[in-house]
């Protein structure tokens, strides 16, 4: 099979299907025929659909977790900073690092650098804000929020050959087979 370089005019090729179904089992022959550039899109969460895509874990969690601890550590450390080192100030005999006083904002600045990590990470591991897909020049594509699932094999891909790549999604019975200009 001839190797094609990707195509300045083509982003791929995408095979419509009416049922989730058909759409994991689609993109687990993908995989298997060696496709490893390719997305699925579909109205619904389809839980099977990450790892027939051959998708890894998301880092999110670890980021969130990151972001938890450095929040938690930063509210403590100004906390400390504040009453310790910069403003001490002695009021009825208490030391001026008492621990206790300083978990609600300790706690506060927990939740607040997860909630920031998981907001900012969304954003960036999901690669939004994208005003523009070359998907959205398919105009069946237009009832991928309603009905339709789809599969989408990039030119990037090693594997893709424009003839042979679209015989292979031919066989998989879709609903229709589209070329995705960029």
């Amino acid at each position: 099979m001839a190797q094609v370089e990707p195509s300045s005019t083509l982003y791929g090729l995408m095979a419509e299907f009416d049922t989730p179904t058909a759409l994991v089992a689609a993109a687990e022959r993908a995989r298997l025929e060696g496709y490893r550039n390719m997305d699925a899109y579909s109205p619904v969460p389809i839980e099977e659909l990450n790892e027939a895509l051959g998708l890894r874990r998301t880092r999110l969690p670890m980021l969130v977790l990151a972001g938890g601890i450095l929040g938690g550590l930063g509210g403590y450390g100004l906390e400390y900073w504040s009453q310790a080192i910069a403003y001490p100030m002695n009021v009825g005999g208490r030391p001026y690092h008492s621990w206790p006083h300083f978990i609600p904002v300790t706690f506060e600045t927990t939740v607040l650098g997860a909630a920031l990590c998981a907001f900012v990470g969304m954003w960036m591991l999901n690669k939004l804000p994208m005003p523009y897909h070359p998907v959205f020049n398919v105009p069946a594509f237009a009832r991928a929020s309603r009905d339709r699932f789809f599969l989408c094999i990039e030119t990037a891909d090693p594997r893709f050959d424009r003839h042979a790549t679209a015989k292979f999604l031919e066989s998989l019975h879709p609903v229709g087979v589209s070329e995705v200009a960029p």
